[in-house]
């Protein structure tokens, strides 16, 4: 793209970041008539490499910045940042990449690669003013006039995402794409906003949801948020709050490390708000870069605070300047999610062709050896530390720059210089008429466009060290992570031991592979340590939420009877209920009126009733023409005897567990038996009221109460009551029905009588005729007569009466097989009432006083 065209936004660019950091280098127009560019400012580049085709690298080769005063007033002094050895390799290992291709006969034969290393000193201004060198050029006489495809294809960075979002915005413009090593933000994904970016190391977006699985898998559900002050840090702050919503997991604080580091403000965040030393979240998970918690653990080892877990990000996990022994009792266990490692053959060996004899005006290889010796090679450079040859062996020890056992960081920039060297050889391949741009057309190897080559990048597809390399729609990588494991070395050291692996391709519940065994934790402990608000409650208590505090900081309240659980007391099964404790659910206890206690009570007093029934049939049989039996209406005192032999038997019915005929038969049996015994009664109050109120001798009124006609009246009489009955078995039966309503830790069987209206009307239909019988009977409680039957039937009825009006209440109130013992007590009761009243008086003059079982007697007649 031609750089003129962007010179309004370059320019107001230049403006902005002019004001702040003054020794960014752009070009300009001089003069709007010759539209010449002049470099207003160099920012040199550290490595430098010429070729057919040149990409840029952007490094931070330098961390923990401390920024100049930026007041306008004056010239700034430069950025004051320190060396990083590790970053340092990743440039190192661009160099080694683009050495191999061009070296290689398979690929970009007979075109070689060229590149630009720059430092952006882990600061996106700094990345910044990177990025507009790389655009401008190395010298003025490089670009006089702004014309022509841009001489970067591509660029090789950056590693923070706070840095690769300046860098790639203004990469944007000229549609440069931008492949990251180390960048995971997941606001990479919008392609509108980033349409040029690229990365070889998986979206934050699966790494927050690994820590959240992580956090679960170890039931870690109190815990600290670090970040950093940067994209970064934030969108996985919030990526992983997201996905800790709907678990049992809390965040007890969240805290931000300070993008320009200040000891005060860290010192604050140790004291006041992390309370390592009383919190209960002993587990920190920490979102930043390895610049930042340089400083900030160095300040938190000073503090001399111990046990805590740390759960680490892939910015730092496999940082190799914790690994000294001096970090192990504060860093030990930390446990963390790396990127994928992999294998750079002549890694070890080109990095040892890296010293200060070799290139003796290189800056950055001098402050390698004051950092990894502790020495000055050349005095020149106004160091203060003693001199050293430059000769010096690199070895093993110094991890932070000879790591090369696995690689992860240095293998992404490995990748991402091939996933170039690949779409670029793509590229050059392409044949006349079929190419993928207008018309059919491909790039001209001359004058290749950065969009062009951009269009090969997202198309790649090759394989490094037996891994596929590709890019998505998105433009991210396989998401993949090895769970790594800080334990102590044979040193003393800290080494990076792989304890599983987490696949983003695997089906869910499934990415996450831990080996437990092998994990050494916080305080050398091989003990899963416990970072928890509350602890759990006992069995039959549940959490109750503190106001105002997380779901995770809770107090134990007893569970409510009928439930469980240490959680949240959830109900038993219906047939189950809560033991004493509270502890488990168990089977709960069935009830109905057994052959128990109360069950052989009502048996037996409704078999002496039976019997006793029985014992006066036999004796009015035995006596049958006796006055009192024959005055008396034998066969009406027969059927009622027969009668109340089956109202007693009845009883029976209603002891045991109900079963669907035996609740059709308890109230229909009793009905119709005790409507039976009532109606017999009612014939004989007819009777005896009939006979004794003819009032003239030719008034024959009983020749209308014959026997035949008392049979009539009978009949008819229960015939109404069955009628109700087949009825009621016919529209809605009585069936067995489980009650859990009225005591819930109990089952209580009992018949339902399926038609209220049904049932009342059975009991109605006995009651109209009982208050019919004593009605009658009361008339004639006068008539004369040493036996007055009527006084008896009135006797017998007003008990009846009073038993059954008694039984009303008693029966609503009573649940299960207290209702079914309350109507077997009315039946027994009524039956005995009716048998001693009618009965009793008659047994006694039969078997004691048989003198006075004569008509003359019964009748009031006998002489005196």
């Amino acid at each position: 793209m031609h750089l003129l065209a962007l010179l309004p936004l370059l320019v107001s660019v230049s403006d902005l970041i002019l004001t702040s950091a003054p020794s960014i280098s752009i070009f300009f127009p001089a003069t709007s008539a010759t539209k010449v560019c002049t470099l207003q400012n160099s920012f040199q580049p550290d490595f430098v490499a010429e070729g057919d085709f040149v990409i840029g690298g952007i490094f931070p080769l330098h961390y923990n910045q401390e920024m100049p005063d930026l007041n306008s007033t004056y010239l700034p002094p430069p950025v004051n940042c320190r060396f990083d050895p590790r970053a340092f390799r990743w440039a190192q290992t661009l160099r080694l990449a683009v050495d191999e291709i061009n070296q290689s006969s398979e690929l970009l034969p007979n075109n070689t690669l060229g590149y630009k290393i720059f430092d952006s000193c882990a600061y996106p201004l700094t990345g910044q003013r990177a990025a507009l060198a790389m655009l401008n050029g190395l010298k003025e006489r490089d670009a006089p006039v702004c014309s022509g495809a841009s001489p970067l294809l591509a660029v090789i960075g950056e590693s923070g995402s706070a840095q690769s979002i300046v860098v790639s915005r203004i990469l944007r413009p000229f549609r440069i794409p931008m492949i990251s090593y180390f960048s995971s933000c997941a606001c990479f994904t919008d392609r509108r906003k980033f349409p040029t970016f690229f990365r070889v190391i998986p979206n934050d977006d699966y790494q927050v949801k690994a820590i959240a699985q992580l956090l679960i898998h170890f039931n870690w559900t109190w815990v600290g948020l670090v970040r950093g002050d940067h994209e970064y840090g934030r969108f996985a702050v919030q990526g992983l709050l997201q996905e800790l919503q709907g678990t049992q997991v809390c965040v007890a604080y969240q805290e931000m490390i300070p993008l320009l580091y200040n000891r005060k403000r860290a010192l604050e965040i140790i004291s006041n708000y992390f309370v390592m030393r009383s919190s209960l979240a002993k587990v920190v998970v920490v979102f930043s870069a390895e610049g930042e918690m340089t400083p900030f653990l160095r300040d938190y080892m000073n503090q001399n605070i111990t046990g805590i877990q740390w759960v680490a990000s892939e910015a730092w996990v496999t940082a190799s300047v914790f690994t000294g022994s001096e970090y192990y009792p504060f860093l030990g266990g930390t446990i963390g999610f790396g990127i994928r490692k992999g294998h750079i053959q002549k890694l070890w060996e080109y990095l040892q062709t890296v010293n200060p004899q070799q290139y003796p005006d290189n800056v950055l290889v001098h402050e390698l050896w004051e950092a990894l010796y502790g020495c000055s090679s050349s005095q020149s450079f106004g160091s203060r530390l003693p001199s050293c040859s430059g000769q010096e062996l690199l070895l093993e020890q110094h991890s932070a720059y000879m790591n090369t056992s696995s690689p992860r960081v240095a293998y992404n920039v490995y990748k991402a210089v091939y996933a170039v060297a690949h779409s670029l050889h793509n590229l050059l391949l392409c044949q006349k008429d079929r190419g993928p741009f207008l018309n059919n057309s491909c790039a001209q190897s001359n004058n290749i466009h950065p969009w062009q080559l951009q269009h090969y990048l997202q198309e790649v597809t090759f394989d490094i060290d037996g891994e596929e390399v590709n890019f998505d729609l998105k433009g991210d990588s396989i998401p993949y992570y090895d769970v790594i494991n800080w334990q102590r070395g044979t040193g003393g050291n800290i080494e990076f031991v792989n304890v599983g692996l987490f696949d983003g391709t695997k089906s869910a519940g499934e990415e996450l592979v831990i080996q437990d065994s092998a994990i050494m934790y916080a305080g050398h402990q091989s003990k899963v340590p416990v970072s928890i608000c509350s602890t759990s409650c006992f069995p039959g208590y549940r959490k109750a939420v503190r106001r105002g505090e997380p779901l995770c900081c809770f107090d134990c309240v007893p569970c409510d009877t009928g439930k469980i659980n240490s959680v949240d007391c959830t109900f038993c099964p219906e047939d189950f209920w809560s033991n004493e404790n509270r502890t488990a659910c168990i089977s709960k206890k069935v009830e109905f009126l057994a052959y128990d206690t109360l069950g052989i009570i009502l048996t037996l007093i409704a078999v002496v009733g039976a019997c006793l029934t029985m014992a006066v049939f036999a004796v009015f049989f035995y006596h049958r023409n006796t006055a009192i039996v024959r005055v008396n209406n034998s066969e009406l005192s027969f059927f009622i005897l027969f009668a109340l032999t089956l109202c007693f038997l009845c009883c029976l019915v209603f002891i045991g567990e109900p079963t669907v005929w035996s609740c059709m038969l308890r109230h229909t049996a009793f009905s119709i038996t005790f409507s039976l015994c009532i109606s017999c009664i009612l014939g004989k109050t007819l009777v005896v009221l009939a006979a004794f109120t003819a009032t003239r001798p030719g008034d024959n009124i009983m020749k209308w109460l014959g026997p035949k006609q008392q049979r009539a009246i009978i009949f008819g009489s229960t015939a109404v009551q069955v009628i109700i009955c087949v009825a009621w078995l016919i529209d809605a039966p009585p069936y067995p029905s489980r009650n859990t309503e009225y005591e819930r830790s109990k089952i209580i069987l009992e018949c339902s009588v399926g038609s209220n209206l049904a049932f009342w009307c059975v009991l109605g239909y006995i009651g109209l005729q009982a208050c019919l019988c004593f009605v009658l009977a009361f008339l004639a409680r006068k008539l004369p007569g040493n036996f007055n039957e009527a006084k008896f039937i009135t006797f017998s009825m007003l008990i009846f009466c009073a038993v059954w009006l008694a039984f009303i209440p008693a029966y609503i109130s009573s649940p299960g097989n207290y209702a079914d013992a309350v109507e077997s007590f009315a039946i027994l009761a009524s039956g005995f009432g009716l048998l001693f009243c009618l009965f009793a008086p008659k047994c006694y003059i039969i078997l004691l006083k048989p003198e006075k079982n004569t008509k003359q007697h019964l009748m009031g007649k006998e002489k005196k």
